[in-house]
């Protein structure tokens, strides 16, 4: 079986009076305009490889906002290749860093970008942008990092802190999550779910970090109900925020996010230590949950 190459891009996009502009780069190397993307580096997670590639590109940040539909294809040698794209709202501006890569770009309405685009399967990516509500909040949900064995642990379980695996995440976080640039940052009470969001919070400025009973998990099984009811309403209440990462736990989360989604399926949606969901709303409409 060949490898799939792998990419990621972005659908960066501004407001520009009435109307909304997205940004379309030139590349001279293949005479061609299309979404700015590139290959991912080594182990490189798609979302930060898309930020990246906007910004080397573009010159301009870009704030993460939806995972949209990816792009599959085959390379002239053969070889399968995908991009994955996000949907980002442009933040600052700057020179574009790839200049071997790109010599020219627009910022267009997304009528006209489409037909500006080179590559069929782009335009349907700028086709499934178009027909999307408003963004109107962005809420980051992740699992605490690694805190050792629970067993080894001869103190209070909310005093146990997360070991050096652990801060390595809480770090691998902070790197990825700055670029959605936050307004706040609320953990479950655990030292561990503060932790985990120090190292984000110190990239932030030393944005405080709010502990919040809502996001912890529950011992008693009867206990979740109510426990979900809390945690939805927190959430519901922190999208007034627009941006926002909020730390939890392995027990709560799978049951929060199958709540979100309508099902009693949790499964789907264990989320290892250290890693987490995007999840996107227009109003009350929940658009979309991208793993992270």
């Amino acid at each position: 079986m060949t490898d799939v190459e792998r990419a990621a891009g972005g659908v960066l996009h501004r407001r520009s009076g009435e109307q909304v502009e997205v940004c379309l780069v030139h590349r001279p190397r293949y005479d061609d305009w299309s979404l700015p993307k590139g290959k991912l580096h080594g182990g490189e997670e798609p979302l930060a490889a898309a930020l990246r590639e906007v910004t080397e590109e573009t010159g301009t940040a870009g704030i993460p906002q939806l995972r949209l539909p990816d792009v599959d294809y085959t390379l002239p040698d053969g070889r399968a290749k995908n991009v994955a794209f996000w949907l980002m709202a442009a933040a600052g501006d700057g020179p574009v860093r790839d200049t071997d890569e790109v010599d020219e770009l627009v910022w267009l309405p997304l009528r006209e970008a489409a037909a500006r685009l080179t590559y069929p399967d782009e335009r349907t990516v700028l086709a499934h942008v178009a027909d999307l509500p408003p963004v109107t909040a962005v809420i980051a949900l992740v699992r605490h990092a690694r805190a050792g064995e629970r067993r080894k642990w001869a103190g209070r379980d909310e005093l146990r802190p997360i070991d050096p695996v652990g801060a390595k995440q809480a770090d691998r976080i902070a790197g990825l999550l700055t670029a959605l640039r936050p307004r706040r940052l609320v953990a479950a009470t655990p030292l561990r779910c503060v932790q985990t969001l120090e190292p984000l919070a110190a990239a932030l400025g030393d944005k405080p970090i709010v502990s919040d009973g809502a996001f912890a998990e529950v011992d008693d099984p009867d206990r979740l109900p109510g426990r979900l009811a809390e945690a939805r309403a927190r959430l519901a209440s922190l999208r007034s925020a627009e941006r926002v990462v909020v730390c939890s736990q392995g027990k709560l989360m799978p049951h929060l996010l199958a709540s979100l989604h309508g099902t009693d399926d949790h499964q789907r949606f264990k989320t290892p230590k250290g890693e987490g969901w995007l999840l996107t709303w227009s109003g009350e409409r929940l658009l979309g949950a991208a793993r992270l």
